[in-house]
């Protein structure tokens, strides 16, 4: 007998700067099956929120629980924090 898994996390994705103007928001709570991804999650609000975010993304930098994400395909635990931090300009 074959099984589904329907395991869900849940996680809070910040959004800064233009990354909060993209977006249309500040902050969201995403519900998504367990073993997604930061690269999944990318995937999932740039198809949620349309072009202007997806290009905002695709020069973005990540934090995860506060940590700087170098690897993006590490799966996401209930209850993390996704910080998406679009590049600043400044000297």
């Amino acid at each position: 007998m074959t099984s589904t898994d329907t395991r869900t996390v849940t996680v809070t994705v910040r959004y800064f700067a233009g990354a909060k103007a993209a977006a249309g928001t500040a902050t969201e709570r995403l519900t998504t099956p367990a073993g997604t991804t930061i690269d999944d999650l990318v995937t999932a609000i740039a198809a949620d929120h349309g072009e202007a975010l997806a290009r905002v993304l695709a020069a973005a930098s990540f934090l995860l629980d506060g940590t700087a994400v170098h690897a993006r395909d590490e799966a996401l635990a209930d209850g993390a924090t996704v910080d998406v931090l679009p590049p600043f300009a400044g000297g």
